[in-house]
């Protein structure tokens, strides 16, 4: 009988056969930074080193990730996830994070994300209450004992002053009267703020700096609606005229009528007329029946185009003093 075969042997298991791998090891290393891109994902790519830790990143884990090109440093203490080139509202929220809590964009910045003037790339301005916070290079902070409540939005994802605060804010720096009184035009326009709220805080904060001229906009009424009107009524006020009645409208023959300049002690009108007037068939018809309108009841109108008023302001201005355009009273 023949004798049994051997029992085969087991082989020795190797040692990645072995290992035991922990899933849960695995899903603790990435969730930090799952955590990490779902924040920066509407915080516009801007995180603190608070938030950061809020994550789940250590310091050491913060360290690394700057290392190795994840995080991109902006401010101290403020970071770009992902990448070094955040858009625009990225880098107004990260001055303001970098300012810590309670800061607001303000001042041109906050104009800017408002929409009430194009960005021109200098520093963003932040404001603070108090006078401990440190300053940053990149920022210009601007420091206040107290800011109101009212004061203080969040608009789209930024923290930032009221609309009428950035406005009276904007005034108190250098600006110029045509670049001020054409932000407050596209605040009114967009209906980011009311004229009774401008009326509101300039009577909350009479003495701050830039109420004067703020007031002195509103006082003149509704601002012009376009560059060229803007342009025509610096080039009437330099020259001394007094201030026309803006684009307020006349009731004549039972149509609204809107005039872009009036004097109504002259019944004179001033129309300044931009590319549209050239270019659009309707809009020549539309401004022809109007002046004929005005003229009907004693108006008088004056035409201006916008060549005339850059490029030939003086024998503009002749003109329209040469219609009955009144100066302004002495003293």
């Amino acid at each position: 009988m023949p004798a049994p075969a051997p029992a085969r042997a087991t082989p020795a298991p190797s040692r990645a056969e072995c290992r035991l791998v922990s899933q849960g090891d695995e899903q603790l290393d990435t969730r930090p930074d799952r955590k990490v891109a779902s924040r920066a994902a509407i915080e516009w790519s801007v995180l603190s080193v608070e938030e950061l830790y809020a994550c789940g990143l250590s310091h050491t884990a913060v360290f690394d990730r700057v290392q190795n090109g994840r995080l991109h440093p902006m401010y101290r203490g403020v970071y770009a996830v992902g990448h070094a080139n955040p858009p625009l509202e990225g880098c107004f929220l990260a001055a303001v994070k970098a300012c810590r809590p309670g800061a607001l964009l303000s001042h041109h910045a906050a104009a800017a994300h408002w929409d009430y003037l194009p960005w021109d790339g200098r520093d963003p301005e932040v404001t603070v209450t108090g006078s401990a916070t440190r300053s940053h290079r990149g920022i210009r902070v601007h420091r206040t004992l107290l800011l109101d409540a009212r004061d203080r939005r969040h608009y789209r994802g930024i923290p930032v002053t009221s609309p009428a605060r950035t406005l009276l804010d904007l005034a108190g720096t250098r600006i110029s009267d045509d670049r001020l009184r054409r932000a407050v035009r596209e605040a009114l326009a967009l209906k980011r703020v009311t004229i009774a709220q401008l009326i509101e805080i300039l009577t909350r904060l009479p003495h701050r700096r830039g109420a004067r001229r703020l007031a002195a906009i509103v006082a003149a009424g509704v601002p012009t609606r376009s560059e060229l009107e803007d342009a025509a009524l610096d080039l009437l006020l330099r020259g001394g005229l007094a201030h026309p009645d803006v684009n307020r409208p006349l009731t004549l023959s039972g149509r609204r009528v809107i005039s872009d300049f009036r004097w109504p002690e002259q019944r004179l009108v001033l129309e300044a007329d931009g590319a549209a007037w050239h270019d659009n068939p309707l809009a020549r018809e539309d401004d022809a029946q109007r002046q004929a309108i005005l003229e009907a009841h004693g108006e008088r109108v004056v035409r201006v185009t916008w060549e005339q008023v850059v490029a030939r302001p003086r024998p503009t201005f002749a003109r329209v003093a040469a219609a009955g355009a009144p100066y302004c009273a002495a003293g």
